[in-house]
């Protein structure tokens, strides 16, 4: 592994540590007292504080330092003083170690006295410092000029969502939003707990990837020799759990669906998920409403957020809409009591891309998503979808062609599925069979047949409503984060790539390349100051390496990054 300049020298001052028998891994903890939102809140002249954390600024000065210590909460500044850290005549502690030993990202604790500076500025003298953790790679921190531009921020995304640990040093805003998540798990709990709903766990491994129409991972279990799925959706336990007995079950589960990537799809995710007995989709959508609305003031304070351009508002009632209404508003198109063709070939007509393996869940699924979704901002009810999509849901008490089950859309995508669920086992058993056709055909996003969840079935359940919730993409309204990767502290990424090593003169060239983007051929040559023979060299070398390109328009050559 090559180091950079920056990370020998700290190395040679990790040895030089050791040498003064300065351990910069220390196994004793630290006795914290004190954070910098504590010191803020109830400042006192004079108070004796144990403080911890990162340096993460210095103004050295001779025998004094002003610098800046960052914990979890802020950051304060910290004033170290030779005479005041080293009263005796032993002066080692500031003159060598702090002075020349330490580094910005360094953790330390320090034991010292709160005061304040001329400019009335909430300050730690320092009194005594014990280096906690010597850090060896410089942090990416951004630089100011003279004028106070920003230079150099660690704001590639791709970078950020590969290297959280250094995203949350250096830009600690984006702890908020990872607060805020956690705020509204609490709230949800609450409002569940408060009714007296049961919080469970159910199996990650499953022998049979139910509860949703997705394309598992698949493992194998070695001890018993069997393929295992992760879990897709924990629906089918959490309703064994209803008909165990248990009145109203809810749990936040980790789900696996191997899907592609996108800014609202995560491979894994999180879905809340809970099943209420002798409850049906109506009732379950009051109950939706009063849990966004009181979730969003818990949040943020309000029922209101702001998400990109739109304003949005979760108190209730919202607007119900249904799946045909939706469609024929949106299209002019009526899908009651269209066939699999006809809505193939509606779809067509729409120029949506639909293929063979479609059945008419699929179809209709299609149409909507791509012609009727995106029109519904404010929270909406999209109700009564037909049963061909929906193969764990009661049949329509009024039109045995749909199902009780509702979708809510936020800004144009899902965050809420529910139903009145299924409890007729032979009606469920029809339905499994109808997917495993599909499954025949090449969808390999049709459910499997779950024997055991219709022996459980084959008991009795009684009358369940069911609500799921994507935990991330609610986080994501509220914290009007536009990607989900955003509201992750480790989205799935590509593997990463290497980076090619390059000659000095590539390295020159590119980095003048990255400072504009794009540039004309002979202006990024003679910017290099390179030799024809050094510059030929050097951009044949980034090419090669797909570090950039060349291409011809009608204003000339032109270079861009790749």
């Amino acid at each position: 592994m090559a180091l950079s300049e920056q990370e020998q020298i700290r190395r040679q001052k990790l040895a030089e540590l050791r040498k003064l028998n300065i351990n910069p891994y220390p196994a004793e903890g630290f006795d914290v007292d004190a954070t910098t939102a504590s010191i803020k809140s109830n400042f006192e002249e004079g108070k004796q504080v144990n403080i911890a954390g990162r340096l993460m600024a210095r103004r050295i000065q001779g025998k004094a330092s002003f610098a800046e210590l960052q914990d979890s909460e802020g950051r304060i500044q910290v004033y170290f003083n030779r005479d005041e850290m080293c009263p005796g005549e032993d002066k080692t502690l500031y003159n060598e170690v702090y002075k020349k030993l330490m580094d910005i990202g360094d953790f330390v604790g320090i034991k010292g006295e709160l005061f304040k500076t001329k400019v009335g500025e909430m300050t730690v003298m320092v009194k005594d410092m014990q280096l906690l953790s010597k850090s060896l790679k410089p942090l990416p921190l951004p630089k100011t000029d003279a004028d106070g531009n920003v230079h150099d921020g660690f704001t590639d995304p791709e970078q950020r969502y590969r290297q959280r640990y250094a995203d949350l040093v250096v830009n600690p805003h984006v702890k908020e939003v990872f607060k805020k998540r956690t705020k509204l798990y609490t709230a949800m709990r609450t409002f569940f707990n408060d009714r007296g709903y049961f919080e469970v766990e159910t199996p990650i491994l499953q022998a049979i990837p139910g509860g949703a129409a997705a394309k598992p991972f698949i493992t194998q279990h070695n001890a018993l020799g069997i393929p295992l799925y992760l879990r897709i959706a924990n629906e089918l336990y959490l309703k064994r759990l209803i008909v165990g007995g248990l009145d109203g079950v809810y749990e936040f589960s980790k789900n696996f669906r191997n899907e592609g990537m996108d800014r609202t799809h995560n491979p894994e995710f999180t879905a809340m998920e809970i099943y209420v007995a002798y409850k049906d989709y109506n009732w379950m959508m009051e109950f939706t409403e009063q849990l966004l609305e009181y979730s969003a003031k818990e949040v943020n304070g309000t029922t209101k957020a702001t998400f990109g351009e739109h304003e949005i508002d979760f108190k209730a009632p919202y607007a119900r809409v249904t799946m045909r209404d939706a469609i024929l508003e949106h299209t002019g198109f009526d899908i009651n009591g269209k066939s699999e063709e006809e809505l193939r070939a509606a779809a067509l007509e729409m120029e949506i891309e639909v293929d063979e393996t479609m059945g008419k869940g699929k179809l209709i699924d299609e149409i909507f998503g791509e012609k009727c979704e995106a029109k519904y901002i404010q929270p909406t009810f999209i109700t009564d979808y037909p049963k061909s999509m929906s193969p764990l849901t009661k049949e329509h008490r009024d039109n045995p062609e749909l199902t009780e089950r509702f979708e809510l859309i936020v800004c144009g995508k899902e965050v809420a599925n529910a139903y009145s669920e299924l409890n007729d086992p032979i009606d469920q058993r029809e339905r499994f069979e109808e997917q495993m056709a599909l499954l025949d055909k090449g969808d390999d996003e049709a459910m499997f047949i779950d024997q055991d969840f219709l022996r459980a079935l084959e008991y009795g359940m009684p009358p369940t409503a069911g609500l799921g919730i994507g935990m991330d993409r609610l986080i994501m309204y509220l914290t009007n984060q536009q990607s989900i990767q955003e509201v992750l502290f480790f989205p799935q990424m590509k593997p990463e790539k290497k980076a090619p090593e390059v000659s000095e003169d590539a390295k020159t060239v590119l980095d003048l390349l990255k400072s504009a983007e794009k540039i004309e051929l002979s202006a990024l040559k003679d910017q290099s100051g390179l030799s024809n023979k050094k510059w030929d060299k050097a951009i044949k070398e980034l090419t090669k390496n797909e570090l950039a390109k060349v291409e011809k328009t009608e204003d000339g050559l032109w270079v861009n990054l790749i």
